[in-house]
């Protein structure tokens, strides 16, 4: 199995709303970068991971996190999304 791509959307707001931001995870096959699209009410923006650098999906996932959690979260927590992004490794 191999993902290509993978939508995560952000925390639920109380009052049954739904989240306002989220994130679209793809990767084309042979390219080196996973690419991460942060999509908010404001707009969205893009990021390029090298998919080859554990440091930098571990600082993606940071991003990640914040971002679709509307906190900066605990190690545990950023780990999840590492994980996700694991999937579009190399």
């Amino acid at each position: 199995m191999h993902v290509l791509g993978m939508t995560l959307a952000g925390k639920i707001p109380s009052g049954g709303m739904p989240p306002s931001r989220f994130a679209n995870v793809s990767r084309k096959v042979g390219n080196p970068y996973i690419k991460v699209s942060l999509i908010s009410p404001t707009g969205e923006r893009n990021h390029f991971v090298q998919a080859d650098c554990a440091e930098d999906i571990l600082s993606m996932a940071e991003c990640l996190q914040e971002f679709l959690d509307g906190e900066k979260g605990t190690n545990s927590m950023v780990q999840d999304y590492y994980r996700i992004l694991q999937h579009f490794a190399d």
